[in-house]
This record gives C-alpha cells, sequence and structure tokens, in this order.
C-alpha cells in the first residue's frame, strides 16, 4: 500500500504545454493548476518563464482588437444589406409573418439586428416565442439542454451510455433509451472507428524480456504493472511520435513524450515522467512491445536503476498490450481523428489537452466503474486509508 506521494517533479516538456493552455487556449490559471494536480503559485511561475514577453503580448493583443472591431463593422454592414434582400416579401406583411421569417432565420443573423431590419420590436418576438407547451416537452428541452452540455464537455466523443452518467452525477437520473432518444433528435453522437495503421518493419531486438505480464490487465493496486507503446500522429508538417506510459490500475496516463522521430530518448523520457510522477517504492513491472526503442540497451539501464522490471510481448502479438493500444485508439478516434493538424506544435498541444485536461481527470471508463482514471484512484486511496 502506497504512503501520500512527495511533491511531484515535471519536465520542461510539461511546463511549456501547461503554460500553453492558458497563454493559448485561454483557460483559467485556476482550472488548469486543478485538472493537471499543480498549484497556482507554481502554474504562474511557469507562465513567466515560458511565456513570451508583456511587451509583445500587449502589442498582439491591440492588433486582435483592431481586427476584431472591422471584422464585427464588416458583419454589421453586410448583414444590414443581406436581410433585406431575403426578406422583401414580408416587409409589407403582417406582424406575425415577420416574426416567422425573423425565426427562420434567427440561426444565422442576431435576432435584434432582424428585427430592426424588419422594424419590429424584440420584445413582440419573444412574446411570439412563448407559445403553450406540455410539460414533456418542456422537460425534454431542459434534459435536452443538459445533455449538450455533458456532450460538449466531453470533447464530443461521448454516448448515450457515458452521457446517462453524467445526468446522474448532476442529480438528474433519466432512462438511457430517454438519452439516446433526445441525443438521436439533436444530432449528437458518440464518435466511432478510426482506420487501421500500417504494418511495422522488421528486424531483430537487442535484448528480448520475458512475458511477465501475460495478458493480467487488472493489477490489484497502483504502481504493479505499467505498459507502454509508441503511436504516431499525422501534420503538414510531418510525423510527431507520442510514447505513453498507462498504468493498469486506473488507466491512468503517467507518463508521455512527443517527438519528431521515434528514437529510444522518446521512449526514456516518457518512462522518466512516469517515475517522477509516481515513485514507486516496490519493484513494477513495465510491459512493452519488442520494438528497438524498449529492446534497447539504455531501456535496459534506466529500468534496473529505477527497480522496474521488463517485460515483452510476444513478437507481432498487438493483443498482449491491448490496454496501450485501446488509449491510442480511444485517442485517436475522439480527437485526433476530427482534426487537421498545421504543424507539430499544435498537435502536440491537442494531445496534451487530451491526456492532461480530459482524458485522465474527466473520462469515464467501464474498467473503472465509470470513474475517471484520477477518481478512480482517489477513492482506492481514501478506502485504504492513503491519499
Amino acid at each position: 500500500m502506497e504512503t501520500k506521494k512527495a511533491q511531484q517533479r515535471f519536465t520542461e516538456e510539461f511546463k511549456i504545454e501547461a503554460v500553453k493552455q492558458v497563454t493559448e487556449r485561454g483557460h483559467a490559471v485556476a482550472e488548469v493548476a486543478v485538472r493537471l494536480g499543480v498549484s497556482a503559485h507554481s502554474l504562474y511561475t511557469w507562465i513567466k518563464r515560458y511565456s513570451v514577453p508583456a511587451e509583445q503580448r500587449a502589442q498582439h493583443d491591440g492588433q486582435a482588437d483592431e481586427i476584431r472591431r472591422l471584422k464585427a463593422e464588416l458583419r454589421r454592414v453586410t448583414e444590414e444589406r443581406d436581410i433585406p434582400k431575403k426578406g422583401r416579401r414580408v416587409l409589407c406583411q403582417a406582424v406575425r409573418v415577420k416574426y416567422a421569417f425573423i425565426d427562420a432565420h434567427a440561426a444565422q443573423y442576431p435576432v435584434r439586428r432582424l428585427c430592426s431590419t424588419i422594424a419590429v420590436h424584440p420584445s413582440g418576438y419573444y412574446a411570439w416565442k412563448q407559445e403553450p407547451a406540455s410539460e414533456r416537452s418542456k422537460n425534454d428541452q431542459r434534459v435536452g439542454a443538459l445533455i449538450t452540455q455533458c456532450w460538449e464537455a466531453s470533447g464530443r466523443v461521448y454516448g448515450y451510455r457515458k452521457i446517462r452518467n453524467d445526468l446522474h452525477d448532476m442529480g438528474e437520473p433519466c432512462d438511457k433509451h430517454r438519452v439516446a432518444r433526445l441525443m438521436r433528435l439533436a444530432g449528437l453522437r458518440s464518435h466511432t472507428g478510426y482506420g487501421r495503421r500500417p504494418g511495422r518493419y522488421g528486424g531483430r531486438p537487442a535484448v528480448v524480456a520475458p512475458n511477465l505480464l501475460e495478458r493480467q490487465f487488472a493489477p490489484s493496486g497502483p504502481n504493479k504493472s505499467w505498459v507502454t507503446d509508441i503511436t504516431y500522429i499525422r501534420t503538414h508538417e510531418g510525423w510527431l511520435y507520442l510514447c505513453a506510459v498507462l498504468d493498469l490500475f486506473s488507466r491512468q496516463v503517467i507518463g508521455w513524450s512527443m517527438g519528431e522521430r521515434m528514437t529510444k530518448e522518446l521512449a526514456l523520457n516518457a518512462l522518466l515522467m512516469a517515475v517522477w510522477r509516481r515513485k514507486p517504492t516496490e519493484e513494477v513491472v513495465v510491459h512493452s512491445d519488442q520494438g528497438s526503442q524498449f529492446s534497447s540497451h539504455d531501456w535496459q539501464d534506466f529500468l534496473k536503476a529505477h527497480r522496474l522490471v521488463p517485460s515483452m510481448s510476444r513478437r507481432g502479438n498487438c493483443h498482449d498490450n491491448a490496454v496501450a493500444e485501446s488509449f491510442f485508439q480511444l485517442l485517436k478516434r475522439e480527437r485526433i481523428k476530427r482534426k487537421i493538424y498545421t504543424d507539430r506544435a499544435q498537435a502536440r498541444s491537442d494531445v496534451f489537452d487530451y491526456i492532461e485536461l480530459f482524458y485522465n481527470p474527466r473520462r469515464r471508463h467501464g474498467f473503472t466503474n465509470q470513474l475517471s482514471p484520477v477518481e478512480f484512484e482517489r477513492q482506492y486511496f481514501l478506502k485504504n486509508g492513503t491519499v
């Protein structure tokens, strides 16, 4: 049983991507700090060190504000030109006809702009919109809004079963069939399927370890069995390679690294992050395939120096490392498949967002009783009297 973890150390790669969540993606410092499990003070220190100079940001913000103002002005002029063309036939019609025209185009133009152009008051339009509806219909609209909120929060990847669990956690019990019906009416669906990756090249590994894991994918506690593998991500700039290390107990990604080449350093950096984060006090089985990155002498020396026991899949048998393969399939299906990355930096930032801000702290898993990996481990430590 583990005792309270010592203060974590983070790689420079981790810090840079954490700063980008605030400076580029616009997330609040407090929110990012909570999700990543670091203090807000540390995150502010990283921002001060790795973000651009203040004068450069001020100049960039001023230019961005001017561009937004000009775009808004252009949009207003364009709408005031186009709305009368589409509504020429209703300008002399009854007021309710004008309201119907506004309702039909409310998704395309702002309601107040439509009202001012058609010469009606917005309050009259909203009063016309408040038609009597059944209690069931009103409740469906309310639950539908909650479903959309949960679906958006999942990165638009959850299906009706996980959405139902989210609703239950929000204090809104709902039958799964009703959730499925409302999602179907709203055009919401889970993301499924991803193309097969090409085959790997052959070659003889330098060191081959026995398969100690033997597909035992459900250890009794954390830091007993880790699995690792490498995948690739397509960008317009070229391939970006990702190495990830997962703890089989909770399916949490405890170490990762990304780079332009699939080298042994990529795998070592990911394993180093895992060791820094978990600080195991007992021997841990580290399972991988027989790739050159994991069969190198440097990899074996690192394992021996940190009391990690190597384990390898049988040659060409991906099922021996199914958990790592499953994580990569989720990553590509739920995030990468839906994106087109212009360069490696954009892909790197998006993968960091998926792993550290969604997958680890929030994504539900059937294996962990519909809890996120972080929450599953937290409940385990509470139950066993540790933190």
